[in-house]
């Protein structure tokens, strides 16, 4: 995965949506600087989703998606006392969005034989849902919070 840098600085909002979530989203999407490529990858996905989903629209549909993504909690490794403990942690909102964004990009990138568009199209559509790789993902990320928090008070 190539480096994301902080563009929350300098983002305007997309052109179709006029959101800044599509816009960070459009830029994670992108590979070697190809923005119009990720645009048009982008917005064929919306339009699946339109003509699949026809009473809801589909800047809504992408916004619940990610939402179902973020973490609430992850665990992070804390050495104490020579120990390794890995200990449940609230996620700030700008590391929870980047997460949704990269779990569902990686979702996308691992299934193999057609299209992006139409894969980014599933993949947001079964987010929405709550199903698919990525919510599969945030559950797993909870459910380790959970099996941990006996170590929570590590949290300081």
């Amino acid at each position: 995965m190539g480096r994301i840098t902080a563009s929350r600085t300098s983002l305007a909002p997309d052109a179709r949506f006029n959101s800044l979530l599509v816009s960070k989203f459009i830029n994670c999407l992108m590979y070697d600087g190809k923005k119009n490529r990720a645009t048009r990858v982008f917005y064929d996905a919306m339009d699946i989703i339109g003509d699949k989903m026809k009473d809801i629209d589909p800047g809504e549909v992408f916004q619940r998606a990610i939402d179902n993504v973020r973490p609430e909690v992850e665990v992070r490794s804390k050495r104490v006392g020579g120990a390794a403990y890995q200990v449940p942690m609230q996620v700030n909102k700008n590391r929870q969005q980047s997460l949704a964004i990269r779990w569902v990009l990686a979702a996308v990138r691992e299934k193999k034989g057609r299209a992006t568009h139409e894969k980014l199209a599933e993949e947001i559509m079964s987010a929405f849902k709550r199903e698919g790789a990525a919510v599969t993902k945030r559950d797993n990320v909870h459910r380790m919070a959970d099996a941990n928090k006996a170590f929570a008070h590590f949290a300081w």
